[in-house]
């Protein structure tokens, strides 16, 4: 079975190298093809670490503060509670490998089920589903929280995520999207 997604809006692909359930739960690989423009905005994890390696062109990751442009050969860690956000500013698209530490089960179903969303034209033009209960329980899956002052939209979209269970809109996700 083919493990590559795509998504249309954000012009990306991520291939799923090893899964929560290839590892026994160790690690989540993805290698991500990721088109100039692209990224993902600031956040934190507090359950695992994020490690990307760079194969292709350049990929900005910002680690706290501090922005590293990673090169062919380089990498660079989130260790769990360390804001970080990763983007292709280079002007040709970039490849590079994500690494969890532990794998994440709930992160590569929500790669899975944005992707879909995308590609069934149920996303708005910034890439976030248009079904705000789907939104809030991607959200908490992927096990993301918003650092600083934003962090006071993520009670909301806890409360959300829990109206999304209640609902059974998780399973509907789940059922229509997660191949793997």
């Amino acid at each position: 079975m083919e493990r590559k997604i795509y998504n249309p809006i954000q012009k990306d692909q991520v291939i799923f190298l090893k899964t929560h359930a290839d590892t026994d739960g160790e690690c989540t690989l993805v290698e991500v093809e990721l088109a100039d423009g692209g990224g993902v905005g600031l956040h934190y994890h507090k359950t695992y670490a994020e490690k990307f390696d760079c194969l292709e062109g350049q990929v900005q990751v910002q680690l706290g503060k501090a922005v590293h442009t990673l090169s062919p050969g380089q990498s660079a860690t989130a260790e769990p509670n360390i804001n970080h956000l990763f983007r292709n500013r280079s002007g040709s698209p970039c490849k590079f490998l994500v690494e969890l530490r532990p794998a994440s089960r709930g992160f590569e179903q929500s790669l899975q089920i944005g992707y879909g969303l995308a590609n069934d034209g149920l996303c708005k033009p910034n890439g976030f589903p248009k079904d705000k209960l789907a939104l809030a329980w991607l959200f908490d899956i992927s096990e993301s929280n918003l650092p600083g002052w934003m962090s006071m939209f993520e009670f909301i979209l806890r409360r959300q995520a829990k109206k999304a269970r209640q609902k059974g809109i998780d399973k509907k996700l789940v059922e229509k999207y997660v191949r793997f």
